[in-house]
């Protein structure tokens, strides 16, 4: 839960910074204009939207995680029914991927 909680942090503090793109059509073009470093999908995203991104996610090799729900992801970032959000920045994207993968937790 120490963990889930810190990754929702990072993405709150993202949106803050600027740094997070969110929603299907602009975390796509996005990624592809190489701006997203990192893409998350919350675990209750359609099958048909989850292969989407693996299919984009592999083609312009950006890590991707299926993570959380939609619920929680939205209220993370202050904004309502996403289920989609790209990290912009190499910092952010890496300590979210550190501890999604299970890494040293910061803080």
């Amino acid at each position: 839960m120490v963990t889930t909680n810190k990754v929702y942090g990072l993405l709150g503090l993202s949106m803050k910074a600027g740094k997070l793109v969110f929603g299907s059509e602009s975390c796509i073009d996005m990624v592809k204009k190489k701006k997203v470093k990192l893409l998350i999908l919350s675990e209750d995203s359609s099958q048909r939207t989850i292969n989407n991104f693996k299919i984009l996610a592999q083609e312009y090799n950006i890590p991707m995680y299926i993570f959380g729900n939609k619920e929680n992801l939205s209220k993370a970032i202050g904004k309502d029914n996403k289920t989609v959000v790209g990290i912009k920045d190499n910092n952010l994207a890496n300590a979210i991927k550190k501890i999604l993968d299970g890494g040293d937790v910061i803080g």
